[in-house]
Parts: structure tokens; C-alpha cells; sequence
């Protein structure tokens, strides 16, 4: 699927350049990462044991896009703000993120083998200590957050906490986890299917691009500006991840293919078809561009970002 031209005009910037951009934000971030999950003690830590932080970095390290923490850094980027600050909060939502592939690919949950071409840490590892990784990431993402390295004000570095813990909690992500569990059971409307993907992936991205907003101390208006692109990004995110469910195989995806149809879920792809789908991705990607438009060329990279999203292909 292609829903954008490989260059967009002097506001764009081409796929090559997206790609090396994000491959770049990757690699800083995995460098954040590294460090913050070595076995080195922070104050108050009595000890690291070997096997859970190898089962950590195991589900952490060595693999995916950081587009959660891309969309974190370039956010922040729009209003001159950034450095090592941002680095750690986007390292520190990408460790939520983990958190839950690790927890969702359990028996208990989705039931995967395979994350990103390799074993899912509870087969790599074993089931308690898959569990246990993904509550140790969870705690230490606000730890990370809290802590004073992140060289925010006090403020910030509060509203951030509690705008990661919404996005993550009962009323975003492990909420929208309750409802794709329900959902294998009693096929939800339409409307039920807005909600839970607006939960279970939408509040991550969400909070990604507000989080840039917050660390660059943008206005409110600015910031509810940058929150609701990341609301119709994440649409597209979940809208195209439905798709490549349904046309891709698991050589291309790192994982299992096919399971929603499998598991019986409802998805906008099940109710609507491809087409619609298809059209509807390159409406969030239009949606997604005029709220970036105030931003002017700066926003460059977040345009081409929801291209990406949209045409992803795994």
C-alpha cells in the first residue's frame, strides 16, 4: 500500500530522508536505553538480578522503530526544545510500550511466539519472569520521568508523570487491552471499535506528541494541537495494523499474521473491507497534515511521520 508520493514538495520531505531520520532517533534512544537497563544500582536499589534484567533487555534493546520516542523528540524539536531531557522521557515511554508487547504476547493474552523476528520474552525466558519484566519496566518508565537527570522543571516533569500514567492505565492502554480481550467474546459496533483502539494504541502515540509539546513548553492551544495529531496518527496506526493483519504473513510483520480473523475480532478492516480502510488512512494522513499547518516546514518530519505510519509495511 502506498497512500503518498515518495516526495511531497518542498513543505515534505522524502521516504529515504524520513527513514534515516527515524533510524537515527532510533539508535539515540537505544543508546538511552542501554544505559538505563545496565546493571548498574540507582540510589534505593538494593540489587538488579541478572536473569530479569537480561529478560528486560531481551524485550527492550535490539529491535523496533522508536516511533513512540521519535514522535517524543521531534515533537519537542518543533518548539527548539530537546537534548538528553527528551531522550529520557521518550526512552521512558517506549519502556511502557515494551512493557505491554511483553505483557500482551503472554498465553494469558494474545498468546505469541514471535516479537519482531525473535522469541516473545516469556519463551525466551519463561511466563513469571516475562510478568516480571514488563512491572519492572512499567515502575522505572516514571522513574525515569521523575527523576531529576531529566532535566525538566519540577512542574513538567509532574504533568508528564501523570499524562503517562492516563495514557497507560485503566482509562488508555491496559483499558483498551481489556476491551480487545472482550471483544473475542462480543464483537463490538463500530463505535466500540473507535474506543478501544483509541485506548489500547491511540493513547501512547497521543501522549507522544504531547509529551514534545509539554518539554518544549508550548501553549495549551499548541499542545491540544499536537495532541490531536497524535490522536489521528494513532488511528492510523492501529487502522494499518488491521490491515497488514489481514494481507500480510508473518514473515514481513516479525510475528504472528492473522490472528484477529482468527480470534474472531471485529476490526474497521473486518466491517469496511480494504478500500475503505485504504481511504480512510489517507484521510487521517490529510487530517494529520492540516493540524501540523501553523507549524510550517518545521513540522516536516512529523508530516512525513503519519505518511509512514499509514504506508507502513510491517
Amino acid at each position: 500500500m502506498n497512500t503518498a508520493p515518495e516526495r511531497t514538495g518542498m513543505n515534505g520531505i522524502d521516504q529515504p530522508g524520513f527513514e534515516a531520520a527515524l533510524s537515527r532517533r532510533a539508535g539515540e534512544v537505544e543508546r538511552v536505553l542501554d544505559a538505563l537497563l545496565g546493571l548498574g544500582l540507582l540510589s534505593g536499589e538494593v540489587a538488579r538480578p541478572r536473569e530479569l534484567m537480561a529478560a528486560i533487555r531481551h524485550g527492550v534493546l535490539g529491535g523496533g522503530k522508536r516511533l513512540r520516542p521519535f514522535l517524543v523528540v521531534e515533537s519537542a524539536a518543533l518548539f527548539d526544545a530537546g537534548g538528553e531531557a527528551a531522550l529520557r522521557v521518550a526512552a521512558a515511554l517506549e519502556c511502557v510500550h515494551c512493557y505491554s508487547l511483553i505483557h500482551d504476547d503472554l498465553p494469558a493474552m494474545d498468546d505469541d511466539d514471535m516479537r519482531r523476528g525473535r522469541p516473545t520474552v516469556h519463551r525466551a525466558f519463561d511466563e513469571a519472569t516475562a510478568i516480571l519484566a514488563g512491572d519492572a519496566l512499567l515502575t522505572f518508565a516514571f522513574d525515569i520521568v521523575a527523576d531529576e537527570a531529566t532535566a525538566l522543571p519540577g512542574e513538567t516533569r509532574a504533568r508528564l508523570v501523570t499524562k503517562l500514567a492516563r495514557a497507560a492505565g485503566m482509562g488508555g492502554m491496559a483499558g483498551g487491552q481489556a476491551l480487545d480481550l472482550a471483544a473475542g467474546r462480543n464483537r463490538p459496533d463500530e463505535a466500540g471499535i473507535v474506543r478501544l483502539q483509541a485506548m489500547k494504541t491511540g493513547a501512547l502515540i497521543r501522549f507522544a506528541c504531547e509529551a514534545g509539546a509539554e518539554i518544549g513548553r508550548a501553549t495549551e492551544a499548541e499542545r491540544e494541537r499536537l495532541a490531536e495529531f497524535g490522536s489521528a496518527i494513532g488511528l492510523a496506526f492501529q487502522l494499518a495494523d488491521d490491515l497488514l493483519d489481514a494481507t500480510s504473513d508473518a514473515a514481513a510483520l516479525g510475528k504472528a499474521a492473522g490472528k484477529d480473523e482468527d480470534a474472531g475480532k471485529a476490526t474497521l478492516v473486518s466491517l469496511h473491507g480494504i478500500d475503505w480502510t485504504r481511504r480512510q488512512l489517507d484521510g487521517l494522513v490529510a487530517q494529520a497534515g492540516e493540524l501540523l499547518e501553523p507549524f510550517g516546514d518545521r513540522a516536516a518530519l512529523l508530516r512525513a511521520a503519519a505518511r509512514f505510519v499509514a504506508a507502513r509495511t510491517s
